[in-house]
């Protein structure tokens, strides 16, 4: 693009954020004494324009700049282009085993107070949602922007479960997970002829009606007051209690230590490493059997993948049901931990937060989405001090990561199978 073509183009970006900014920025009331009165800020909406102004020109500046990269990396030679996506399946492949080593030892290090395994606990619920959604979305190709929805089922279906049949919560995680699966191929069936756009806000609508189901269903979700007193988990039935009920050994004596509360927050940080871990286990295994290729099929053509015989009903079912089912057990988690659900905790933000930790991470890369949802979950924590400013700086990071890494921060599809090439010459 020329310099006068982007010199047009940040002006025009300038003026309509002078234009939206003139109600929001340029007049302020103030009390008089008496009637309100109104002061002008001109002065806030000149740094608004110009601001847009100079940020839209660095921005084309930085798009022809990164077209010009990918236009040079598509002349390179076709062993060097073998050799960098090597580096790449290297890296990827180091990189999951450190994440997890530091997960596993973070506990144990001098900095890691309460706080800080909260926030880590935060950030694997995340994972584990982002492994869940990326089977439907990175791996199938199937855009879900309703995937909260099974989120809340695994969640209310724990809390239901365990207040009204005294279930613990290992006797709940699995059916918590079966129910989300259920819901799963529930969403499946409408869906199956729907593609990109529709199919996106056909799920969409999904999670909107599960929201809205939670809210209106007093007599058995609590509606808007939602369900507290929910059964916290235990050491496989040893309760972290500093006096346990009698009869009852509690964790603490157990092995014989003194009692402390951050007991119970270091075994739920490990509960859901273990549940993030399974996840990828069984995500990585998966990929290798019949119904993980079929998935990979189904993304790249759908119609290649008819004519080579393959279902795309029944993959599309079982990519929906593995991937909800997943969802389910952060659920179950996140209601045991919490003590407390209500609707307010499964909105639309949250999907858009998932796909958005899918998506920036890299669609199909594991150890991307790590990185996307320590990013996006640790983000707004660090920029809480600037609360007015943390949804801007939330918007502004992911646009800036997008326009870095449009393919994500770990962008390397890599086939599960290869075709050899054939030895020996035709007949």
């Amino acid at each position: 693009m020329t310099l006068q073509a982007r010199l047009k183009d940040a002006i025009l970006a300038g003026l309509v954020a002078g234009v939206l900014a003139l109600p929001l920025l340029g007049f302020e009331t103030v009390d008089t004494g008496g009637p309100l009165g109104i002061k002008t800020r001109w002065h806030l909406v000149g740094y608004a324009a110009a601001g847009v102004f100079l940020g839209r020109l660095l921005l084309m500046a930085l798009l022809d700049w990164r077209r010009g990269k990918v236009q040079a990396q598509a002349t390179i030679q076709p062993g060097k282009r073998d050799r960098m996506a090597e580096l790449g399946r290297k890296a990827d492949t180091w990189l999951m085993p450190a994440l997890i080593a530091f997960a596993v030892i973070l506990p144990m290090m001098p900095f890691a107070d309460r706080t800080v395994v909260d926030l880590g606990t935060v950030v694997l619920i995340y994972v584990m949602l982002g492994w869940g959604l990326n089977i439907v979305v990175g791996l199938a190709g199937l855009l879900d922007l309703g995937y909260v929805a099974f989120y809340a089922v695994g969640a209310y279906s724990y809390a239901l479960l365990s207040k009204n049949f005294g279930l613990n919560f290992w006797e709940c995680l699995p059916l918590a997970g079966l129910f989300a699966a259920l819901f799963g191929v529930a969403l499946g069936f409408p869906v199956l002829r729907l593609r990109g756009d529709y199919l996106a806000i056909v799920t969409l609508g999904f999670g909107e009606i599960i929201r809205i189901v939670l809210l209106n269903w007093q007599k058995l979700t609590g509606g808007p007051n939602g369900i507290s007193g929910i059964q916290r988990p235990s050491f496989f039935g040893y309760p972290f209690s500093a006096n346990p009920p009698e009869g009852t050994t509690s964790f603490h004596q157990l092995f014989g230590l003194e009692f402390a509360s951050t007991h119970r927050i270091v075994f739920l940080y490990y509960l859901i490493l273990a549940l993030a871990l399974l996840t990828n286990l069984f995500t990585q295994r998966i990929r290798k059997l019949p119904v993980g290729r079929a998935w990979e099929a189904l993304r790249e053509d759908e119609i290649a993948c008819r004519a080579l015989g393959i279902n795309p009903t029944n993959t599309k079912l079982t990519a929906f049901a593995i991937g909800a089912m997943f969802g389910g057990f952060a659920g179950s988690f996140f209601a045991t931990r919490q003590g407390f659900i209500s609707p307010e905790s499964f909105t639309f933000i949250e999907s858009a937060v998932i796909l958005a930790i899918v998506v920036l991470g890299g669609m199909g890369s594991q150890a991307g989405i790590v990185l996307a949802a320590a990013f996006l979950t640790l983000l707004p924590e660090l920029a809480r001090e600037f609360s007015l400013f943390r949804m801007l700086a939330f918007g502004l990071a992911m646009v800036l990561i997008m326009v870095w890494r449009p393919q994500g921060l770990l962008a390397h599809r890599e086939p599960t199978m290869r075709l050899a090439k054939a030895g020996g010459g035709g007949p």
